[in-house]
């Protein structure tokens, strides 16, 4: 077997362990604390630390990654994580908020050291041959949302069969193992910098990449405003389903964003993917949550709207997200790709913190409407900043 493509099978079979888990510990941390009691903002709440110290991670991991070696990042991402899991193990006294908090910031850490890692390790074992990582990148993004999906379902499945503290008990486990494996198979150094960078230089130069991190900041967080609390609660609370109907729900939803996402290079095929993508996909994505909330808003029967609406943003979203995976790729330069990843995904991070946030306050405030015309306002934000980008998937 080549050895690019081993590496690149090493490195998706560890971001997909890692993605079970973080998918899971969402599920199980949201479904139990509503259950203890805890209001919408307040659950909103314990993801602030997970949500404010990716956004450190990325800029910080980004510079670390060319320094020490992206495989190196990666490893220690899931060491936190395993770390994380079995914080949480404690009894319920002590799951203060504070605590749980703290836990959900060392699980945020790790999330995106592994994310901004794996991502930037693409770059450096495709090369630059834009058919190969428009594929590669689509098919990493693609599956690791899919995965999230089953981890979204398997923190609903293990929270009924092992309880809470047996789920996270085993998850740390099997994370565990994938670590060791990751630390037998990857080559030491991947992605690290000739020469020693200075962390000044993790803030790009390139308007473009500038222009294309702000535009992220608002994609996700039109996202994470009504799918992180408000959905999950509307659908438990309101709408009264089950655990295992919620998570299966959202699962299902999920796993079918990561496959329109791996095929995104199919479905794009002859267009070649540029700002004028980015835009115009964007444009089409406004109008999912401002018509959900419009169909709410009249009386239409809630679970239709919800799941005729999930399915289309999911699927607009997608083209979106992978789009925007591939440009920060293209316009990176290969020696440089590890500190402008870190820099754009702190902007991702920083998009999912307020919309993790406002996804609490909202829906507390204005119930599940008031968070989709939230998400739809953050989407024009974004179109507006996309139209500054450049046409073409390269920079001259």
């Amino acid at each position: 077997m080549d050895t690019n493509l081993r590496n690149y099978l090493v490195v998706t079979g560890g971001y997909w362990a890692f993605t079970i888990t973080d998918g899971a510990i969402r599920m199980l941390v949201v479904l139990y604390f509503h259950l203890l009691g805890y209001s919408p903002f307040e659950v909103a709440m314990l993801f602030l630390f997970y949500e404010f110290f990716g956004v450190v991670t990325n800029l910080v991991g980004g510079w670390l990654g060319a320094r020490i070696g992206l495989n190196l990042t990666m490893q220690i991402g899931m060491g936190m994580q395993v770390l994380a899991l079995a914080a949480l193990t404690v009894p319920d006294a002590w799951l203060s908020v504070p605590y749980v908090m703290a836990a959900q910031a060392i699980s945020g850490i790790a999330k995106d050291l592994n994310k901004m890692s794996a991502k930037a390790s693409v770059k450096s074992i495709a090369g630059s041959g834009e058919g190969k990582l428009f594929k590669w990148v689509a098919l990493l993004t693609g599956s690791k949302n899919a995965l999230k999906g089953f981890g979204f379902f398997a923190g609903a499945a293990l929270m009924e069969w092992l309880e809470f503290r047996g789920a996270l008990a085993l998850l740390s486990a099997l994370l565990f193992a994938v670590l060791i494996a990751t630390v037998v198979l990857l080559p030491a150094g991947v992605g690290r910098m000739k020469s020693k960078p200075k962390f000044t230089q993790v803030f790009s130069a390139i308007p473009a990449i500038n222009r294309l991190a702000a535009a992220r900041f608002f994609l996700f967080g039109a996202r994470d405003v009504w799918f992180v609390v408000g959905l999950p609660v509307f659908l438990y609370e309101t709408l009264g389903w089950s655990f295992m109907e919620v998570g299966g729900f959202l699962a299902a939803w999920v796993i079918g964003y990561g496959v329109v996402q791996a095929a995104a290079p199919k479905m794009l095929r002859g267009h070649h993917p540029g700002g004028g993508s980015a835009l115009a996909w964007v444009a089409l994505l406004t109008l999912s949550p401002a018509g959900i909330a419009l169909a709410l808003g009249q009386g239409w029967p809630a679970a239709t709207v919800l799941t005729v609406g999930l399915i289309l943003f999911g699927a607009i979203f997608a083209v979106n997200s992978t789009l925007h995976s591939y440009l920060i790729l293209a316009w990176s330069d290969q020696d440089k790709v590890a500190m402008n990843v870190g820099f754009y995904y702190m902007a991702n991070a920083g998009g999912r913190l307020a919309g993790t946030v406002l996804s609490g306050a909202a829906y507390q405030s204005w119930g599940l409407t008031g968070c989709l015309w939230m998400s739809a306002g953050f989407l024009l934000a974004a179109a507006a900043i996309s139209v500054t980008l450049p046409r073409g998937a390269a920079l001259s």
